[in-house]
């Protein structure tokens, strides 16, 4: 094959697409993940019962329910996004998840307007599920279509910049949670976050309504009805994405969840704990692009499947050595751990799920995979999680879920590596 030269605008081009592409999808996620940070908080501000575990239940089951709005949104901007190209999606995205993001942090509390408050919060995450329902596919397309010969890397970010929003968040919860009195965060701290990512969105929106769509997009004919065309010609191919995004989603929302299981369940810090969440999202950051460039040399499949078989067999032994050492530091090693075997699994995810998908098809193959993905196995991983811990006393229960994540995940990508072995055409 003959070398491609890349000049300068091209690859400048490139460059501010990454950015674009995961600064925005950092801002859709940090609202996600500022939301789960701050649940005991929102717990007992917005959905009061007099009875602290069922108040928590129930913020983390709104936290789940808006994950129903995803395959909606999945369905609605994924079939937009393939009509009428990926940056006009982004834009879409972005604008939506700022409206949601206004709303929460504006919200009054229970106690000022009483029903309506925990109505105003379940608007606004639904609308948040909307936006990224849309997202990941328009981003993952968008990012995926850069450079096609370093797809690996290049669609990597998507997940690295998911890092990136674990970074944040957590840096926002430790210092909060470390500056703070119980009684200051309550009044107005757990705001703070909301109002950064509203001062944030409008550079998103800025960056992404001047980028040039992807010339892989351009080059094809688009379909007219590209959600019929994916279920009608793509449900073997749904099925299998929607298998690979099952351990990301689990693993993700259960890293999450890890502030709130150690304080609740191990006694430790909050300033701690999000420190052990922080690192993850570390390690998610750096590593997620390196596998991406690893599996581009090296093919998707290998990485991935020890990385999802590591984690299969060796999550149950971490929580039990946490659980019989429940110190900063045995966490710090565990979440340390988790965030590498993560890393490992997500780095070539993105650009497998775009190579499961034609390009005319992509956005929307990819938005119903994850979407649905999301929806079944990870919008509800902290409540999961916690009613587990709940129903069977075991401080070890958060394990099972991941191992059951890890496995579907695993059996997802033998059966991907088949299927890519057959063209899925343009």
């Amino acid at each position: 094959m003959a070398s491609i030269s890349v000049t300068p605008s091209i690859q400048t081009q490139r460059v501010r697409a990454v950015a674009a592409a995961s600064i925005g999808n950092a801002l859709e996620w940090f609202d996600f993940a500022v939301y789960g940070f701050f649940a005991v908080v929102m717990a007992k501000l917005f959905f009061p019962t007099g009875n602290d575990t069922i108040s928590l239940l129930v913020t983390l089951a709104t936290f789940g329910v808006t994950f129903f709005m995803r395959p909606l949104g999945a369905i609605i901007i994924g079939n937009y996004a393939d009509r009428h190209g990926r940056k006009a999606a982004l834009t879409l995205t972005i604008g939506m998840m700022m409206a949601g993001t206004g709303v929460i942090a504006l919200a009054p509390t229970y106690a000022s307007i009483g029903l309506l408050a925990p109505t105003l919060i379940v608007v606004a995450r639904l609308l948040q599920g909307f936006s990224a329902g849309g997202e990941f596919g328009s981003a993952t397309a968008f990012l995926a279509e850069q450079n096609p010969t370093r797809r690996g890397f290049y669609a990597s970010w998507q997940f690295a910049s998911q890092g990136l929003t674990t970074i944040l968040a957590t840096g926002f919860g430790a210092t909060l949670a470390g500056l703070l009195t119980q009684e200051q965060l309550e009044a107005w701290g757990w705001r703070v976050p909301f109002f950064f990512g509203l001062l944030i969105g409008p550079v998103a929106y800025y960056i992404r309504t001047r980028l040039d769509e992807t010339t892989e997009f351009r080059s094809i004919a688009a379909a007219s009805t590209p959600l019929r065309e994916t279920v009608a010609t793509k449900r073997a191919n749904l099925l299998v994405g929607f298998g690979l995004v099952v351990l990301t989603t689990v693993a993700t929302y259960t890293v999450l969840f890890m502030p709130t299981y150690a304080v609740r369940e191990l006694g430790l810090p909050a300033s701690g704990s999000y420190l052990a969440a922080l690192l993850t999202g570390a390690l998610q950051f750096v590593l997620v692009p390196i596998v991406g460039t690893l599996t581009d040399r090296h093919g998707r499949f290998p990485i991935a499947f020890v990385s999802a078989v590591a984690l299969l067999l060796a999550i149950y032994p971490m929580f039990a050595w946490l659980a019989a050492a429940p110190t900063l530091a045995t966490l710090l090693a565990v979440q340390g751990i988790i965030g590498v075997l993560i890393a490992g699994y997500m780095g070539g995810i993105p650009a497998l799920l775009s190579e499961l998908f034609p390009t005319r098809l992509r956005t929307t193959g990819l938005s119903i995979s994850y979407s649905l993905g999301v929806a079944v196995f990870g919008g509800f991983a902290p409540f999961i999680n916690a009613w587990l811990i709940a129903a069977t006393g075991s401080k070890l229960a958060p394990s099972f879920y991941l191992m059951l994540a890890a496995a579907i995940s695993a059996t997802a990508l033998l059966a991907s590596r088949r299927m890519l072995s057959e063209p899925v055409g343009k």
